[in-house]
Protein backbone atom coordinates (compact mmCIF):
# COMPACT_ATOMS: atom_id res chain seq x y z
CA UNK A 1 0.00 0.00 0.00
CA UNK A 2 1.26 3.55 -0.81
CA UNK A 3 2.22 5.64 2.29
CA UNK A 4 2.08 9.22 0.92
CA UNK A 5 -0.36 10.65 2.20
CA UNK A 6 -0.78 13.44 -0.66
CA UNK A 7 -1.45 10.62 -3.26
CA UNK A 8 -3.92 8.83 -0.70
CA UNK A 9 -6.01 12.32 -0.63
CA UNK A 10 -5.72 12.54 -4.79
CA UNK A 11 -6.97 8.88 -4.68
CA UNK A 12 -10.03 10.37 -2.30
CA UNK A 13 -10.63 13.49 -3.99
CA UNK A 14 -10.72 11.33 -7.68
CA UNK A 15 -13.06 8.21 -6.06
CA UNK A 16 -15.31 11.40 -5.43
CA UNK A 17 -15.09 12.76 -8.62
CA UNK A 18 -15.99 9.64 -10.64
CA UNK A 19 -18.49 9.01 -8.27
CA UNK A 20 -20.09 12.13 -8.93
CA UNK A 21 -19.39 11.57 -12.41
CA UNK A 22 -20.83 8.19 -12.88
CA UNK A 23 -24.48 9.68 -11.29
CA UNK A 24 -23.68 13.00 -13.74
CA UNK A 25 -24.31 15.69 -11.13
CA UNK A 26 -22.75 18.29 -13.17
CA UNK A 27 -24.95 17.41 -16.02
CA UNK A 28 -27.93 16.89 -14.16
CA UNK A 29 -27.40 20.66 -13.06
CA UNK A 30 -27.15 21.82 -16.25
CA UNK A 31 -30.38 20.21 -17.92
CA UNK A 32 -28.15 17.99 -19.82
CA UNK A 33 -28.95 14.43 -20.75
CA UNK A 34 -26.73 11.46 -21.67
CA UNK A 35 -26.54 12.54 -25.10
CA UNK A 36 -24.29 15.52 -24.46
CA UNK A 37 -21.77 12.67 -24.00
CA UNK A 38 -21.91 12.32 -27.64
CA UNK A 39 -21.37 15.97 -28.19
CA UNK A 40 -18.11 16.45 -25.85
CA UNK A 41 -16.62 13.00 -28.11
CA UNK A 42 -17.46 15.10 -31.04
CA UNK A 43 -16.05 18.45 -30.01
CA UNK A 44 -12.86 16.93 -28.92
CA UNK A 45 -12.21 14.28 -32.20
CA UNK A 46 -9.24 15.16 -34.60
CA UNK A 47 -10.84 13.10 -37.03
CA UNK A 48 -14.28 12.11 -38.31
CA UNK A 49 -16.82 10.25 -35.56
CA UNK A 50 -18.54 7.34 -35.76
CA UNK A 51 -20.75 4.96 -32.93
CA UNK A 52 -17.54 2.88 -32.95
CA UNK A 53 -15.64 5.82 -31.73
CA UNK A 54 -18.07 7.70 -29.28
CA UNK A 55 -18.13 3.74 -27.69
CA UNK A 56 -14.17 3.94 -27.41
CA UNK A 57 -14.44 7.38 -26.37
CA UNK A 58 -17.00 7.08 -23.50
CA UNK A 59 -15.71 3.36 -22.68
CA UNK A 60 -19.26 1.94 -22.97
CA UNK A 61 -20.22 -1.12 -25.29
CA UNK A 62 -21.34 -0.69 -29.00
CA UNK A 63 -24.96 -1.15 -28.13
CA UNK A 64 -24.53 1.98 -25.06
CA UNK A 65 -23.33 4.70 -28.03
CA UNK A 66 -25.76 3.73 -30.52
CA UNK A 67 -28.07 4.47 -27.78
CA UNK A 68 -26.52 7.79 -26.59
CA UNK A 69 -26.31 8.73 -30.60
CA UNK A 70 -29.59 7.53 -31.34
CA UNK A 71 -30.64 10.26 -28.10
CA UNK A 72 -28.25 12.67 -30.20
CA UNK A 73 -29.85 12.51 -33.26
CA UNK A 74 -33.71 12.77 -31.61
CA UNK A 75 -32.44 15.90 -29.79
CA UNK A 76 -31.86 17.38 -33.16
CA UNK A 77 -28.28 17.63 -31.59
CA UNK A 78 -26.39 15.49 -33.97
CA UNK A 79 -26.63 14.39 -37.49
CA UNK A 80 -25.77 11.50 -39.58
CA UNK A 81 -23.79 11.67 -42.34
CA UNK A 82 -22.57 9.20 -44.57
CA UNK A 83 -18.74 8.99 -44.87
CA UNK A 84 -17.15 10.17 -48.03
CA UNK A 85 -14.48 7.41 -47.83
CA UNK A 86 -16.88 4.76 -46.95
CA UNK A 87 -20.42 4.64 -47.43
CA UNK A 88 -21.12 1.86 -45.33
CA UNK A 89 -20.15 3.74 -42.37
CA UNK A 90 -21.56 7.42 -41.04
CA UNK A 91 -20.20 10.34 -39.56
CA UNK A 92 -21.66 11.75 -36.65
CA UNK A 93 -21.74 16.12 -36.91
CA UNK A 94 -23.19 18.60 -34.88
CA UNK A 95 -26.25 20.67 -35.82
CA UNK A 96 -26.54 24.55 -35.19
CA UNK A 97 -28.81 23.03 -32.28
CA UNK A 98 -25.51 21.00 -30.97
CA UNK A 99 -23.08 23.55 -31.19
CA UNK A 100 -25.27 26.13 -29.47
CA UNK A 101 -26.06 23.21 -26.53
CA UNK A 102 -22.11 23.07 -26.27
CA UNK A 103 -21.95 26.60 -25.82
CA UNK A 104 -24.30 26.83 -23.33
CA UNK A 105 -22.92 23.55 -21.68
CA UNK A 106 -19.59 25.57 -21.37
CA UNK A 107 -20.75 28.36 -20.02
CA UNK A 108 -22.86 26.41 -17.22
CA UNK A 109 -19.42 24.07 -16.38
CA UNK A 110 -17.21 27.48 -16.30
CA UNK A 111 -20.10 28.96 -13.84
CA UNK A 112 -19.91 25.97 -11.69
CA UNK A 113 -15.40 25.43 -11.76
CA UNK A 114 -15.72 29.71 -11.09
CA UNK A 115 -18.09 28.82 -8.12
CA UNK A 116 -15.92 26.00 -6.49
CA UNK A 117 -12.91 28.23 -7.29
CA UNK A 118 -14.49 31.38 -5.91
CA UNK A 119 -12.53 32.10 -2.88
CA UNK A 120 -9.59 31.10 -5.04
CA UNK A 121 -6.43 33.89 -5.86
CA UNK A 122 -5.89 33.70 -9.67
CA UNK A 123 -2.29 32.39 -8.98
CA UNK A 124 -4.30 29.43 -7.29
CA UNK A 125 -6.41 28.92 -10.52
CA UNK A 126 -3.72 29.08 -12.55
CA UNK A 127 -1.71 26.57 -10.42
CA UNK A 128 -5.13 24.29 -10.13
CA UNK A 129 -5.52 24.15 -14.12
CA UNK A 130 -1.88 23.79 -14.74
CA UNK A 131 -1.63 20.93 -12.47
CA UNK A 132 -4.77 19.31 -12.93
CA UNK A 133 -3.84 19.32 -16.66
CA UNK A 134 -0.40 17.94 -16.35
CA UNK A 135 -2.38 15.05 -13.86
CA UNK A 136 -4.73 14.46 -16.71
CA UNK A 137 -2.13 14.12 -19.46
CA UNK A 138 0.09 12.23 -17.34
CA UNK A 139 -3.00 9.23 -16.47
CA UNK A 140 -3.40 8.63 -19.95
Amino acid sequence: MYKDKEIAAIERAMVAIRRRQSRRVLAKTQGAGPEFDVLDVIEGAREPVTVTAVAEALSVDQPRASRLVTAAVAAGVVRREADQGDGRRSCLVLTDAGRAALEQAHRARRETFAAATEGWSAAERAEFARLLTRFVEAIR
